[in-house]
């Protein structure tokens, strides 16, 4: 009998430990997606100075054509590039965040770009955030098609 109260504290304990529904990650969750919304419009408006401001320096990025950029330079650059020279209309939709801890977090969002003649070039980003100073920023971006594309 003596048992049952210590397997229903630990039981407990347990639970409580695992519980990530917490105030504090439904902020975080939503200053996430705000970084992302950010990062879309810094693309979308070719603002390099938003982009600068929401990307680690030691950021790297690889992109559905196997290019790597590593530091926020070649990044900045390339993501300029990218998008003069794919125009359309991109948006990315966060479909999920899962925590690592309370400073690191991957975030999977739907990528689409919606082309000029109509067409939509469908794939996947992976975003690797950190908390640094309190602001939430984008550290890796991985864009991949989905197989069969």
């Amino acid at each position: 009998m003596k048992t049952l109260p210590i397997f229903f504290f630990f039981l407990l304990i347990t639970s409580l430990a695992f519980c990530q529904n917490t105030s504090e990650t439904k902020n975080a969750s939503q200053d996430i997606i705000n970084l992302i919304s950010s990062y879309s419009t810094s693309r979308d408006t070719k603002d390099t100075v938003l982009l600068k401001k929401i990307l680690t320096k030691d950021i790297d990025q690889l992109v559905s054509s196997g290019v790597w950029r590593k530091g926020i330079a070649q990044a900045v650059q390339g993501m300029m590039e990218s998008s003069t020279s794919n125009p359309g209309d991109r948006t990315l939709k966060v479909e999920s965040i899962r925590f690592l801890n309370p400073t690191v977090a991957l975030v999977d969002a739907r990528y689409e770009i919606k082309n000029e003649d109509g067409t939509v070039r469908k794939m996947w980003s992976t975003f690797a955030v950190v908390s640094e100073k309190e602001q939430w920023k984008i550290s890796a971006i991985r864009n991949m098609l989905p197989a069969g594309n």
